[in-house]
């Protein structure tokens, strides 16, 4: 993704699918080459619960984001996909 399309989705609520057992949800403060800084976090744990990510995904965007982090950095190396959470379809 270019750096054109990802200042898009700067100061915007959105959600990182990781190739691993976790889902991050906030809003997109940051990035660089090897960071997605994600400000106001939720950092989801799918082994924690016996929610689907999908349906994470989309109670989030019911409910909110809810937060568990003020900040956190994620690898890009580690993230399948990045989407506005406006854009998930219920």
């Amino acid at each position: 993704m270019s750096e054109e399309h990802l200042n898009q989705y700067l100061g915007q609520e959105v959600i990182l699918d990781v190739q691993g057992m976790f889902v991050y949800a906030g809003i997109l403060a940051d990035c660089s080459e090897k960071y997605y800084v994600l400000e106001n976090a939720d950092v989801h744990d799918l082994r924690d619960s016996s929610t689907t990510r999908e349906l994470y995904v989309i109670e989030s965007k019911i409910h909110g984001v809810r937060a568990n982090r003020k900040k956190v950095l994620v690898s890009v190396s580690d993230v399948i996909s990045l989407s506005l959470l406006c854009d998930v379809i219920e």
